[in-house]
């Protein structure tokens, strides 16, 4: 099949995210940008003539002009534009989290099942060149931890980090652990804002998998990192440095080389130690998870991240929210 060269496509909400997709979109050749939307008359109108978007001052308008929505609006307008989306049979982008609670998120599924339209959340991670670089190594992690340490910025803190921030982490670990969550444990604390700032859980799932996550926004200094071990090998993903660690273990071969790294376990096991450094290519995560959802749309493929994944994202984490 043909890939159309490129699909019709429009923007609900033009602040600090917005404008970075307004901006990849028109320089993407999958996507032909109509324009967008925002509340933010004057704003809006501004940003229009200094980039020579289309500003449309009529949701609807917009929405019948587009094949595709990218919903960029404050989560809390998730679900209502969405749906309008849905219903008038649009696929949809979605920025995380995929609405404000698992209930909206769960009829928005429903209804894209009902009108036969794709949607994709944007968990930008599952796009981070570290994290491709290594996925094909991730078999069955049975411990994990993460760390995602952000310094304070006012915005994003109308919502615990936990949604923020913390949301990232799990969905990549739901996406690698293959099993049911069993139990969560959590503690967080409100430090700056009104919620809370800085959050520590712990995933146990029906395979014996656990998952220790950290997440903070009145960090420092930046991380975002994830540890994964599985049977003989030890995964490392820098998110924020885009670097990756691999290492692997096996039985020693019984001559091994001059200067092989060995280890020898109490029963008398010999292990030699090897090191993998994946090539990491570098890429724009954002402009690669828009235009993998033009290639969903176009070849009837499964998302990357569908509107299902986003939603047991979200529930966890509300789950998490709960333990406080």
């Amino acid at each position: 099949m043909t890939l159309k060269k490129q699909l019709n496509v429009g923007v609900f909400g033009a602040g600090h995210l917005g404008k970075i997709h307004l901006r990849l979109l028109n320089e993407s050749k999958r996507f032909n940008l109509v324009g967008f939307y925002d509340p933010d008359v004057k704003a809006s109108e501004a940003l229009a003539k200094a980039n020579g978007y289309v500003y449309f001052d009529n949701q609807d308008e917009l929405i019948a002009a587009c094949e595709v929505i990218d919903i960029v609006t404050p989560t809390l307008y998730h679900h209502a534009v969405a749906k309008d989306c849905i219903t008038q049979g649009k696929h949809i982008f979605i920025e995380k989290p995929i609405t404000r609670t698992v209930e909206e998120a769960e009829e928005l599924v429903q209804l894209a099942d009902e009108k036969g339209v794709k949607g994709q959340v944007g968990h930008v991670e599952r796009f981070n060149p570290a994290f491709k670089a290594v996925k094909q190594s991730l078999g069955q992690p049975m411990f994990v931890e993460s760390h995602r340490l952000a310094e304070f910025n006012p915005r994003g803190t109308d919502v615990s980090v936990v949604l923020d921030l913390m949301i990232h982490d799990i969905d990549i670990i739901l996406s690698v652990i293959k099993s049911k969550v069993k139990n969560i444990s959590a503690s967080g604390v409100a430090v700056v804002s009104q919620t809370p700032d800085i959050a520590n859980a712990r995933i146990e799932f029906e395979n014996g998998a656990v998952a220790n996550l950290t997440a903070s926004r009145i960090s420092l200094k930046n991380m975002r990192k994830l540890r994964f071990f599985q049977k003989e090998a030890y995964i490392s993903v820098d998110f924020f440095t885009k670097k990756v660690e691999v290492v692997k273990m096996k039985d020693a071969p019984d001559e091994p080389e001059e200067f092989a790294l060995l280890l020898q376990t109490a029963e008398g096991h010999k292990k030699q130690i090897y090191f993998d450094l994946p090539a990491v290519k570098e890429s724009n995560a954002i402009l690669e998870e828009l235009e993998t959802f033009a290639d969903v749309i176009e070849l009837d493929l499964e998302p990357i991240v569908p509107l299902n994944h986003a939603t047991e994202a979200l529930r966890v984490a509300y789950q998490i929210i709960d333990c406080f």
